[in-house]
């Protein structure tokens, strides 16, 4: 009886460990999901809904801290915070079901807790002392929560909420406590829908801060739902949306609004934050299902200042900011004989590229997750899991063979794949193209280190793509440092 006694507390004791050891896990993988507030200005354009559908779907993958109904150029005087209510109301009827597929889905009374408003004023109107509202608050929470994880904030509509946090922060901390905090911000909009994010960027120069300004027409986000001549453009129809999102799919997709003026246009503030290792968030210069985006002051020529921008006004930029880069892109396409896949003839390059390389792949997976909402893990399908048979940060020297291998690579519903290993040429430092050895569609290809005269970078994309229905894709990035011949 005595060492049955001691039997059992030894597997209590094990029991505790592997409780401790599961929650430290859990903290862990908490701390590694991006922070995000998104304000969004819902009501003035279907695609505030139709991106808060999407973000909720992705909510087990990102640990959102606010959800603030805010104005815009479109919607100057009044904000929806019931709309936002009303989405989650239609994410509790599905909830049980979603959490069959992943961990992590924080409850619709969670969810709820988060939303708050702006002032239902347009801009800069809402801008100063005695201006703050439960929106504002929320940001300075977050700011000055005990957490070492930047916040991203997420601008769907005018970011005026946003700047009266950092008016009052401004106003009642000291310097070096501004500093700290606006050291931890990171701030993506959707063009200027206001007035305010002008003022940010010249008031506060040191904060991180992505945007595509002036006119619409020179905004990399509008890739997400641009047609492109000579692309299957299949994915960002009404139709496949009808099929494949809004209609059979449950109360979540049945809530999917049609689209007015273009579908989701806010959805690429919060993609480059999904973890699917692609993309680094605080490296918007190496691309990413949310697009490309370099460092540097654009010239008020390239910002299409004569272009729709609601009213806004188009000022020149007082310093650098994370705007619009440029990616030359060869489709990868099936082929229906011989080599599975190979790349199109034609190759495209503009701003909007950085963004449309990845859409089908972001489209499926969505038609995946909307899946999830209604279908038992069994009948569902779930991305691959990727890995790399070395590290995913190489040093070599010009001449050296390099072998890239995605050896252990695996399919949670054991799925047949297909890989894929191409250059970002755009993403590193090194110029030009880098021929790759073998087979497109082999996990393990290969190249020989190219002459350089100074240390350069190269960047390798690996995709792993299931054959589920619908397909999706998973990555892995190698970045490969190349030293002269003979250097250290």
């Amino acid at each position: 009886m005595r060492g049955f006694a001691i039997s059992l507390l030894a597997a209590l004791a094990f029991g505790s460990i592997v409780s401790a050891v599961a929650a430290a896990q859990t903290a862990d993988q908490h701390l590694r999901h991006n922070r995000l507030i998104v304000l969004t200005d819902i009501e003035a354009d279907p695609d505030d809904t139709q991106s808060l559908i999407r973000l909720l779907l992705y909510a087990n993958e990102i640990d959102l801290e606010g959800l603030v109904a805010t104005t815009s150029i479109h919607q100057r005087s009044r904000t929806a915070p019931e709309s936002i209510h009303h989405v989650i109301g239609r994410y509790a009827e599905v909830y049980d079901t979603l959490s069959q597929h992943a961990s992590g889905y924080p409850a619709a009374e969670t969810l709820t807790a988060l939303v708050t408003t702006g002032q239902p004023v347009y801009g800069m109107d809402g801008v100063g002392e005695g201006r703050d509202t439960s929106g504002s608050d929320a940001i300075i929470a977050a700011l000055e929560a005990d957490d070492p994880r930047p916040l991203w904030v997420a601008a769907w509509g005018g970011p005026n909420t946003l700047a009266q946090a950092l008016h009052t922060l401004r106003a009642t901390r000291s310097p070096e406590a501004l500093a700290r905090l606006i050291a931890k911000l990171r701030v993506y909009t959707i063009s200027d829908q206001d007035d305010s994010g002008a003022w940010m960027r010249e008031t506060f120069p040191d904060l991180f801060y992505i945007v595509s300004p002036g006119g619409y027409g020179a905004a990399t986000w509008t890739g997400i739902s641009q047609v492109v001549d000579g692309l299957d453009n299949t994915t960002i129809s009404n139709a496949w949306l009808a099929e494949h999102i809004q209609q059979g799919h449950g109360p979540f997709g049945a809530a999917y609004p049609d689209v007015a003026y273009g579908m989701e246009g806010d959805t690429p503030t919060f993609l480059n934050l999904i973890p699917n290792g692609l993309s680094d968030p605080e490296r918007p210069d190496w691309g990413g299902w949310g697009g490309r985006y370099e460092l540097y002051t654009p010239e008020l020529s390239a910002l299409d200042p004569d272009g729709f921008t609601g009213g806004v006004p188009v000022t020149e930029e007082t310093r650098e900011i994370w705007t619009n880069a440029i990616d030359t892109v060869r489709p990868w396409r099936a082929r229906s004989h011989g080599r599975a896949h190979g790349y199109a003839e034609e190759s495209f390059t503009g701003f909007r590229a950085t963004l449309w390389r990845w859409r089908d792949d972001i489209q499926n997976d969505f038609a995946a997750r909307i899946d999830w909402t209604v279908s038992a893990y069994v009948n569902a399908n779930h991305p691959p899991i990727v890995r790399l048979d070395h590290a995913d940060r190489l040093t070599v020297h010009s001449g050296d063979a390099v072998r890239l291998s995605a050896l252990g690579s695996s399919d949670p519903d054991g799925d047949s794949l297909s890989y894929h290993w191409f250059q970002y040429p755009e993403a590193g430092s090194y110029p030009n193209a880098i021929d790759l050895w073998g087979a497109d569609n082999l996990y393990a290809r290969g190249f020989h280190a190219p002459e350089v005269e100074a240390p350069q970078t190269a960047h390798f994309i690996l995709r792993v793509t299931d054959k589920g229905c619908p397909a999706l894709s998973r990555y892995r990035r190698v970045i490969v440092t190349i030293l002269p011949a003979g250097g250290q």
